[in-house]
């Protein structure tokens, strides 16, 4: 191995300085530039976890720039990693509702199938096979120095490490270099998590070579960072997180987002102002109602004056359940009708076999083991 790909630690820590954040950022405008002229040499790459159903933040943080990135013509692969959801956990839960869940939503938001492949982890086994040659070009001290390894496990509390948790970003490299993503939409905090598959591709060219000449197996993924992204707190002031109950689910009814809102935390001051740093509960909800009116949080906390924590948890409770009435309609219109979300599912597993078996073909060739 290359000096220059000896200790990834580094690379992964640089990956999240200021030098390197203003770098993503502005090769995310470029790229953006770039779809807009011509999206045929773009293959994103996301996905979610199916450890709970998804929220309002979700939508307002990452689905809503997935919609966007397919109505701009972008290929897209969207995972619902159901083997990761038993890194950090004894079981899998109810894991075929959610995953199904997911689909519902997935589809309620206006992601069309046709153009965008859905898959989950367990039914792709050429994908999963892939971390057998990725584990070979990391080692045991530059995973534990990763940045997404520790913020998980410091998620998990002091839950001993599993293995699967420990190689947790090999296997995240596994989803986005399978299917040759170039492009990947990430926060600024995943970063690292982006650059440990950049280093995995890169040494995967230098350790065993290429199936076709002049042309590597895999290509290097860029970050596509948001620009602006929406960051909403819980109703209890914490972040937003299924384990810990503070979320709306975009498939809660009316009433029952209306009480989750109405033990929203605020404050004892009447006079409703935006200010993030001195009243951030009162704020996030200020700015969750902007974002469902399309209004600027400034405006809406001067209507709102005098109104107090009752007159604000109104307002947010009509304009998140306003805002949300058509994608809960065609939600339930899909949950009704089980066999054609199956359908769509089995189709996109499909699909994700046919380019993981040929990835794999590519790797078996680059490493000589064809027999």
């Amino acid at each position: 191995m290359s000096d220059a790909a000896t200790d990834a630690g580094e690379e992964l820590a640089q990956s999240t300085s200021d030098a390197s954040l203003t770098r993503s950022v502005e090769r995310s405008r470029e790229i953006r530039a770039q779809i807009e002229k011509d999206p045929t040499g773009f293959r994103v790459m996301t996905g979610d976890r199916p450890t709970g159903n998804l929220h309002i933040g979700h939508l307002l943080g990452s689905l809503q720039n997935r919609l966007e990135v397919q109505q701009l013509g972008v290929e897209t692969f969207i995972l619902i990693a159901d083997y990761q959801v038993i890194t950090d956990r004894d079981g899998v839960g109810p894991i075929r509702e959610r995953v199904y869940s997911m689909m519902a939503d997935y589809l309620a938001l206006g992601l069309d199938p046709v153009t965008t492949t859905i898959f989950t982890h367990s039914s792709v086994p050429a994908l999963n096979q892939l971390m057998l040659p990725f584990l070979s070009l990391v080692t045991d001290a530059e995973l534990r120095r990763n940045p997404t390894v520790k913020a998980e496990l410091d998620d998990t509390g002091d839950r001993p490490m599993s293995g699967l948790l420990l190689t947790y970003p090999v296997h995240q490299a596994a989803d986005i270099l399978f299917c040759k993503a170039n492009l990947v939409p990430v926060g600024k905090d995943q970063l690292p998590h982006l650059e440990q598959a950049r280093v995995i591709a890169r040494r995967f060219d230098e350790r065993y070579g290429r199936a076709v000449p002049d042309q590597p197996v895999f290509r290097a993924p860029d970050a596509l960072l948001a620009e602006g992204g929406a960051v909403i707190l819980g109703m209890d002031g914490a972040k937003m997180s299924k384990s810990r109950g503070n979320v709306i689910e975009l498939g809660m009814t009316a009433d029952e987002t209306a009480k989750v809102i109405k033990k929203a935390v605020t404050d004892s001051d009447r006079h409703i102002t935006y200010d993030p740093v001195n009243r951030p509960e009162v704020s996030n909800l200020v700015n969750l109602a902007a974002l469902f009116l399309k209004r600027d949080p400034y405006a809406v906390a001067e209507q709102l004056g005098d109104a107090g924590g009752g007159g604000l948890k109104k307002l947010v409770t009509e304009a998140v359940n306003e805002g949300l009435a058509g994608h809960r309609a065609r939600r339930a219109e899909l949950v009704a009708h089980p066999e054609h979300l199956q359908q769509i599912l089995h189709d996109g597993n499909d699909r994700a076999n046919a380019v993981a078996d040929a990835t794999l073909a590519e790797v078996r060739t680059a490493m000589k083991m064809v027999y």
